[in-house]
């Protein structure tokens, strides 16, 4: 039966998800959003003969999975009942090359006997259009190539090429590589090149974890989550996914199964923030590319929640019957109607995601005059909408209201506006978005405020609590010690909290009560313990939450708060962000450790 106790690879051009056993279950190419090429996490219920790439170890009794330190390679020791082993590396090439990332459609696996005398069988079958069809295969002297409509993928191994055809087992008595990628010609030898691109890819990671301002706690979970984030940039765009999943389930059988393999503006501005906090500013760098043609295109800055990861505007959503689901629970979804909606929010996110590019002195392209124009229509539609109805940050499909999170987030619009004006001394425009930031803080503070229920509501007049009104001390709105703020967080103990888990809301939404919580929100509530000054229990639940991850150190969307089980989109970015941020303001500092 399929769980998510899985590993993530990728190169940020594309990525793959591997089980306990050394299964790549899901990958989508040629990119994020692609037709996934191996797709058995969504179609495991009853077997599947297709969509699965497994280098088996015959009469496996036993696995052990980790990931290379300080990289995005995983490492999958197999052993059988005989004591006989073996050890597949798993990695998607990434490297400078020609001063530029080299980062092609390449999986590779390095397989080599650890001891005693293994026989092993790969079985390697693609399908394509969503599982419904295997591709033809042909073969030369040293590759396979599997040839679909829109994709053509050779295999190139130094292992015999019938055995993989045939799926025959044989004696593994020295290390075999396998080279799945474009259908190219390889320059030098497959064995040569998989040790250049292992090393290559190794010292890339490991470079790349060297520039991160880590916290002195928690280094190896903040890195990890790190890792995590990065591998979630398509870097060609400069677009931040907010998993590399479609419709694992947020629960079972609860029907809420969504595509989330696009850029949320809200997701990615934490995605963003996160690692800039970290000093991981190149991802911030690409985005601003990303959204900068996304507001350009928009027509009087009004923005869409979500855009496909090149821009695309539309994401019609479809249920697809050629795939069962995670344990056969459908639907699979494709696409996301979220599109389609208005949330309020979006325009501070994207204006919180710019800001730190109008004061770094490190960047090679600084914020300046011209893209606070184009912010500032952004700041404009904040200003229109800040108190009209919209679907909120949960994206709820069948209401809308005037949902505090989303006044919030334009509030925070204009507030770094004015600040960003500032900076680039416009005092004339700071003024202005300040006046605007002022209105807006004044009216949140008196229409989102229940004096009966004595906490911050959901809505503009509402009775309901929800998460999300922790991010007000985060996005400096209000200070954490705040004594509504203070008497907000009690109420959420006590009606939002279960088993040290924080669900989103208590009222039900399109499909009901939700029946597990959402991982994020427990980040915020640590972050909100601690900037109300209850650090000691703030760093209790993080150890907590921490501990709930897998065996990789990878989160998911949601989680069971009883049996603990990881649900939801894997590996979610939110989920990642959220370590990173309660890590940073839990940790002593480096100058208190020593």
């Amino acid at each position: 039966m399929s769980n998510l106790d899985l590993a993530v690879i990728g190169n940020c051009t594309l990525s793959a998800l591997i089980d306990s056993r050394g299964r790549i279950v899901w990958s989508c190419l040629p990119r994020f959003d692609g037709d996934p090429v191996f797709c058995t996490l969504l179609n495991d219920h009853g077997g599947s003969d297709k969509g699965f790439y497994d280098i088996e170890l015959l009469d496996c009794a036993g696995s052990e999975q980790r990931y290379r330190e300080n990289s995005a390679i995983v490492v999958t020791t197999l052993y059988d009942s005989a004591g006989a082993a073996i050890e597949i590396t798993d990695f998607a090439p990434r490297f400078k090359q020609f001063e530029r990332v080299f980062r092609p459609i390449i999986l590779m696996r390095i397989v080599r006997p650890l001891s005693g005398s293994p026989r092993v069988r790969v079985r390697l079958r693609p399908a394509y259009d969503y599982g419904k069809r295997r591709p033809e295969t042909t073969r030369g002297s040293n590759h396979v190539r599997y040839v679909m409509p829109d994709l053509t993928l050779r295999l190139t191994t130094n292992a015999p090429v019938t055995y993989i055809l045939d799926e025959v087992p044989f004696v593994l008595d020295r290390p075999v590589t396998l080279l799945l990628g474009p259908d190219e010609s390889l320059t030098q030898s497959i064995i040569e090149s998989g040790r250049s691109f292992l090393e290559k890819t190794n010292a890339y990671w490991r470079e790349w974890c060297r520039g991160l301002s880590l916290p002195f706690e928690w280094q190896d979970d903040v890195i990890r989550a790190a890792i995590t984030l990065k591998l979630s940039n398509f870097e060609e765009s400069g677009a931040v996914v907010a998993a590399m999943t479609t419709s694992l389930p947020e629960a079972p059988d609860s029907r809420r199964n969504w595509d989330y393999r696009y850029c949320w503006l809200r997701d990615s501005y934490f995605v963003v923030h996160a690692l800039n906090r970290l000093g991981a500013t190149k991802t911030m760098e690409g985005y601003l590319g990303y959204i900068t043609n996304i507001v350009a295109g928009a027509e009087a800055g009004y923005l869409q929640p979500v855009y496909g990861i090149t821009q695309e505007d539309r994401l019609t959503e479809r249920e697809i019957d050629s795939l069962a689901g995670y344990r056969g629970m459908g639907p699979v979804r494709v696409g996301n109607d979220a599109y389609s909606q208005v949330q309020n929010d979006g325009y501070g996110s994207v204006v919180l995601a710019c800001t730190q590019a109008f004061f770094d002195r490190r960047l090679e392209r600084p914020g300046d005059a011209a893209l606070f124009g184009r912010l500032e229509l952004l700041g404009e539609q904040a200003v229109r909408r800040w108190n009209q109805p919209d679907a909120g940050l949960w994206e709820l499909r069948t209401r809308n209201r005037v949902h505090t999170h989303s006044a919030v987030m334009c509030w925070a619009a204009c507030d770094r506006l004015s600040k960003i004006a500032t900076q680039l001394r416009l005092p004339e425009r700071a003024r202005y978005w300040r006046g605007h930031a002022e209105t807006i803080r004044e009216g949140v503070l008196r229409d989102a405020w229940s004096p009966q229920a004595e906490s911050f509501t959901e809505s503009f007049g509402g009775d309901h609590l929800d998460a999300s009104v922790l991010l007000m001390p985060e996005l400096g709105f209000l200070p954490g010690r705040d004594p509504h703020f203070e008497k907000t967080l009690k109420r959420i103990d006590a009606r939002l909290r279960n088993d040290g888990h924080i669900f989103r809301y208590e009222a039900e939404d399109d499909f009901g009560r939700p029946e597990t919580s959402f991982i994020v929100c427990s980040f915020w509530y640590v972050d909100a313990l601690a900037a109300a000054g209850r650090r000691d229990e703030a760093r209790e639940l993080f150890d907590e939450l921490i501990a709930s991850r897998n065996s990789l150190g990878l989160l998911s969307e949601d989680i069971d708060s009883k049996s603990g089980e990881l649900w939801g989109n894997f590996p979610q970015t939110y989920s990642m962000v959220g370590l990173i941020n309660s890590a940073m303001r839990l940790s002593k500092s480096w100058e208190e450790a020593f």
